[in-house]
């Protein structure tokens, strides 16, 4: 939400997205309409990207993994740590990366096909992985995508957000 505000121009077209798929007398966005709105997920997509829920995630490499880190195998028992904001802001792999775009996240946008699980490596590359990745990815995705969607959509369907000036302006510098 803090993006949206931040970007009234994508809240507004999240809203207008929402409006085209539900309509406009509609009581509250279901869950079913939430697969027709690609826009929304990409703005979703975006946000977790930019600032996932939580700094880190850790791994032990395990025997029959293949880690291999400057040309040398990784020993198994190894913990490694993936800082995820850095790796969501990987300048190798997105452009401008410190910059909010969700149509990076849509087919004309060069995101086609991309979604959490394939961003998270299992198409092989890893670029973000909000939900950690591979075997031991959060099982709780999913659901955890449905909600996310479902408030945002409903909030932006029924409020306009905009930022508060002085103090209480959004801030999104994280703070260690």
């Amino acid at each position: 939400m803090a993006n949206l505000v931040k970007h009234l121009d994508v809240q507004e077209a999240v809203r207008r997205e929402i409006e085209a798929v539900v309509g406009v007398d509609a009581d509250e966005v279901g869950e079913e309409d939430l697969g027709r709105m690609q826009y929304l997920n990409a703005v979703l997509m975006e946000a977790l990207r930019l600032h996932p829920s939580v700094p880190t995630v850790v791994r032990q490499v395990m025997p029959e993994d293949h880690v291999v880190l400057d040309g040398q195998r990784v020993t198994a028992g190894t913990i490694v740590q993936f800082p995820l904001e850095r790796l969501g802001r990987d300048k190798t792999s997105w452009a401008d990366p410190d910059e909010f775009q969700p149509e990076r996240f849509l087919a004309s946008g060069g995101g086609n096909g991309v979604s959490l699980v394939a961003v998270a490596g299992s198409a092989g590359e890893i670029r973000m992985m909000p939900f950690g990745a591979g075997r031991r990815m959060c099982p709780g995705m999913g659901v955890a995508m449905l909600h996310l969607g479902y408030f945002v959509a409903n909030l932006v369907r029924e409020f306009e957000w905009t930022e508060a000036e002085g103090d209480m302006a959004i801030d999104l510098e994280p703070h260690v």
